[in-house]
């Protein structure tokens, strides 16, 4: 890494990249390896949301390409999948002891995350680099206009949770990491088989699909992401070429039994009735519509259950079953649970149709399920149109018509705030649509006041947008991402930063919400 107070240095890059987890027997031993004691950020700022989404996710090269410069080859040869973990550091005076790590650092190092009293994971570094325009693009500046322009690329995380107390104490380092700290190789040398005693059995490699009994216990003992995850590697252990929709589609049938109220548990016999028309219409090519497949098979992803039958009698058990049969099946009760909650249940719906049904009408396909209205961020079929019915009456132009159809109510008043607070201009484009008399512009709700999104009616759940942005946002063509940039759907193409009047604070599980619906996980399978 080049001095900090010059100009753009070259890319620093570990010259050996096959072995990128951490644990590289030649760099363990290797007596120059030194420590970066690094803090991931406390719970009300942005430093948890940054490592699940920088560390523990992985950030797309695709999606920065008009930021990685010259920076762009080392990077692609370090991640050839594409998928990169970044982190990044603000600058400091070289004086201060932040300023010393940033300017002593190595590649090969190792980096220790810290959070709340304990360290949290572990990583090789990678690479080296310094790029402002990369780290603005992925986690914007501060109130100073200082970014995290400091980068290292790591290698495969670890993740633990032990007590940092006694590391820091063998470290005369005080109770706390406050900033970027830097232990010279012979400290760590000296210390190494401290937290190699604490971490022993309880540490666990980022970014590896779950599956089987451990994705249920991950999922029960976790919450949502690993669920997710879960539904989003269902075929990550299937040859590409032998994949069909089978189990993702079963799941999403699944889904929609929770949502109109059914039981979680379904009968062999009336799981072949219900399953084999949509496996025909929408699983794809493969092993053929056959109901038992996903029936036995999903067991292995540890989200579902088989009741009445075990082991290899279950085959016979199938073959055999008559109407009478105790032979049941379904989400096993933990994932069940989760899929009750509203935004889990939208991700879970979105990821599978992002992740597995991208060439099919998706439209057509949660209609067929009787989730339509997850097809649409304002849920209920007929609100859009009485949104924009309504945003005319706000401006006095016209009585709304009757409708026989019934819709939430709402609050025109809200409709008339929002569109003076951005003057009528669009906060993805800033058009500012011109009329005969005035401008023109729409209140889109962000998360639907229709079933089965049943979102707030309040200004915080609200943006003002052009007729098209709105069509396209509610349509799922769009959504905002976590840096309140907006972003194309279907390959996360930038379209613009969202603009926020100072006096507009936006609801941000509202905006996760629809997000949500948007398929934007990072846990599909060969996710963009």
């Amino acid at each position: 890494m080049g001095n900090e107070h010059g100009d753009r240095p070259i890319f620093e890059a570990d010259a050996a990249t096959d072995n990128r987890d951490g644990t590289d027997p030649g760099r363990e031993a290797d007596d120059s390896v030194q420590w970066l004691l690094q803090p991931r950020g406390g719970p009300d700022v942005r430093g948890p949301r940054n490592f699940d989404r920088s560390i523990r996710k992985g950030i797309w090269l695709a999606e920065y390409e008009h930021v990685l410069g010259e920076d762009a080859e080392q990077l692609k040869r370090l991640f050839p999948d594409g998928l990169a973990r970044l982190w990044g550091a603000t600058p400091l005076k070289t004086k201060h002891a932040k300023g010393t790590a940033l300017r002593d650092r190595r590649v090969g190092d190792e980096v220790l995350f810290y959070a709340e009293k304990n360290f949290i994971a572990k990583a090789r570094v990678l690479g080296l680099l310094r790029n402002p325009e990369l780290a603005r693009a992925i986690w914007g500046e501060q109130k100073d206009g200082r970014t995290w322009e400091h980068i290292m690329a790591l290698g495969d995380v670890v993740e633990f949770k032990i007590p940092a107390a006694p590391i820091l104490s063998a470290l005369a380092l005080g109770k706390e990491v406050r900033y970027l700290r830097l232990v010279r190789a012979a400290e760590r040398r000296r210390h190494l088989g401290l937290l190699d005693t604490l971490v022993a059995g309880n540490a666990t490699p980022v970014g590896q699909p779950t599956s089987g009994e451990a994705a249920v216990a991950a999922a029960v003992k976790l919450g949502r992401e690993e669920l997710l995850r879960a539904l989003g590697t269902l075929d990550a252990s299937v040859p590409e070429e032998a994949r069909t929709r089978h189990g993702s589609l079963t799941l999403l049938w699944s889904i929609s039994r929770l949502v109109s109220g059914q039981s979680r548990l379904v009968s062999w016999r009336d799981f072949k009735t219900e399953i084999s028309p949509l496996l025909l219409e929408f699983g794809g090519s493969g092993t053929g519509a056959a109901p038992e497949n996903p029936f036995r098979h999903l067991r292995s992803s540890g989200l579902w259950e088989v009741e009445g039958a075990e082991g290899e009698g279950l085959d016979s058990a199938l073959a055999t079953a008559s109407a009478e049969s105790d032979i049941a099946a379904g989400l096993r009760p933990e994932v069940a649970k989760l899929l009750k909650q509203p935004l889990t249940r939208a991700e879970a719906i979105g990821l599978l149709c992002t992740t597995y049904f991208q060439d099919v009408d998706q439209g057509a396909l949660l209609t067929r399920l009787g989730l339509a209205g997850y097809g649409h961020a304002s849920g209920n079929a007929g609100e859009e149109a009485g949104e924009r019915e309504g945003t005319d009456e706000a401006m006095g132009r016209g009585m709304r018509r009757p409708v026989n159809s019934s819709r939430p109510d709402r609050d025109l008043r809200l409709v008339e705030d929002i569109k003076l607070l951005y003057q009528q201009g669009c906060q993805v484009c800033g058009v500012r649509l011109e009329t005969r008399f005035g401008h023109y512009s729409e209140a889109a709700h962000i998360q639907g006041l229709g079933a089965p999104h049943d979102g707030p009616d309040k200004l915080s759940n609200l943006l003002c947008l052009c007729p098209n942005h709105h069509v396209q946002f509610d349509r799922l063509f769009l959504f905002i991402d976590e840096d309140w940039n907006v972003r194309r759907s279907r390959d996360g193409e930038l379209i613009s930063p969202l603009k926020r009047h100072p006096e507009h604070t936006i609801d941000e599980e509202c905006v996760e919400y629809h997000r949500a619906l948007c398929g934007r996980s990072r846990y599909s399978l060969g996710s963009d």
